[in-house]
């Protein structure tokens, strides 16, 4: 647990705390004086040796390993992509759809996720959603859903729409005892508490460095389990897949051995240099002092949302960087907390409110004043006021 005194110190790292309240970390995390200092040093490389390759491509395989120990997997493991969406479509394009045809993906999915695996219905896929209940979706509509016919079970760890936390367990197991693979979609809480992969028994694993890990957009990860790798020759591919790079053999196709094959072109280096900063940054916060932060503002402002009434999108059983709150008019809801100082986002009918560690209880309490200012734009349920 962080000390105030901690916390103050965390949140000068971030020149954008001075003037704001900043609740949009599920966009963009806030940049840090750490992050800045990395693209200071790929330019200074850049202005010192012009084209220094060998010490970029270097760099590229030091984020490799970092990452790779930053949710327990080894850096062969680990590819390094320019956006998640990549990431998903190399692998789809390595899978076969002739034995098994089904992909089964929650409703909640980040939108991504569902055209990427619609895509492939012209390669023989059949996708098929799992229903939500309410704000949830009950691990029992999965078991209904996977089946021997399922190939895999596209996962998100947090919907981005409402905070919904998914049974990643459980939906594993069962998709594990029919032979289905899972690809978790960690990217709304990877670093905003620990990760291991392992102990997720996932077989694929993809996030990006925008948000809760503090860096750029334009970089992101994806896991693949040791024992499929050999197993699944992606059809989107580049030089950077290959076993050596820098053969330059236009007549040669040998991807590599290890998770780079499922690459492509040439590594976003500016982001890398940037990105190992933000994760950096975090290890030495430790994720689980990022985590305790979190959850005790999450479970601040839940707490005071139903004291004025509001309704939450957000189940209290799933607390975690984001809160979305119900609204009849969340777009401009968001354009007043603007006007007060406090950046945050929405989606559809909810006003989006995320949490980092550089975030304390005075911003929950600045937030849910503004709230009760206006809470026309918002949707009420008086059974839930409080009447402390």
């Amino acid at each position: 647990m962080l000390s105030s005194p901690e916390i103050q110190a965390i949140r000068s790292r971030f020149p954008l705390l001075r003037n704001k309240i900043y609740l949009n970390s599920c966009s963009q995390g806030a940049l840090s004086d750490a992050v800045e200092d990395g693209l200071r040093e790929y330019v200074a490389s850049w202005h010192e040796h012009g084209s220094p390759w060998d010490i970029w491509v270097e760099r590229y395989e030091a984020a490799r390993s970092q990452f790779a120990g930053f949710i327990g997997a080894t850096a062969d493991e680990v590819a390094i992509v320019p956006c998640a969406s990549a990431g998903i479509n190399s692998v789809a394009s390595a899978l076969t759809f002739d034995r098994r045809k089904k992909v089964v993906m929650g409703e909640f999915e980040f939108p991504t996720m569902g055209h990427i695996w619609l895509a492939q219905q012209k390669r023989g896929a059949q996708v098929d959603f799992v229903s939500a209940v309410g704000n949830c979706i009950p691990t029992e509509n999965y078991e209904r859903a996977i089946d021997r016919q399922t190939l895999i079970v596209p996962l998100t760890g947090v919907c981005f729409m409402n905070g919904f936390r998914s049974a990643v367990r459980e939906v594993v197991r069962l998709a594990h005892a029919n032979g289905a693979l899972v690809m978790l979609d960690d990217y709304q809480d990877c670093g905003t508490r620990p990760v291991n992969v392992r102990t997720a028994d996932v077989d694929f694993y993809v996030t990006g460095t925008l948000k809760y890990l503090l860096g750029p957009p334009g970089l992101a990860f994806l896991y693949v389990r040791k024992e499929l790798i050999a197993s699944l020759q992606p059809t989107i591919t580049g030089w950077f897949a290959q076993s050596n790079p820098f053969a330059f053999d236009v007549k040669c196709f040998d991807p590599a051995p290890s998770a780079r094959r499922f690459e492509a072109g040439s590594p976003p280096v500016p982001n890398i240099y940037a990105a190992m900063r933000g994760i950096e940054l975090l290890r030495e916060i430790g994720l689980d002092n990022v985590s305790w932060q979190i959850h005790e503002l999450a479970s601040a402002l839940l707490d005071g949302a139903q004291k004025l009434g509001l309704s939450a999108k957000t189940p209290t059983t799933s607390v975690g960087p984001l809160v979305v709150l119900q609204c009849k008019d969340a777009a401009g809801l968001v354009e007043k907390l603007a006007a007060s100082g406090i950046v945050c986002s929405s989606r559809h009918d909810g006003l989006r409110l995320s949490f980092h560690v550089y975030n304390t209880l005075e911003d929950v309490r600045a937030v849910l004043q503004v709230l009760e200012q206006n809470l026309d734009p918002l949707v009420t349920d008086t059974a839930n006021v409080s009447r402390d």
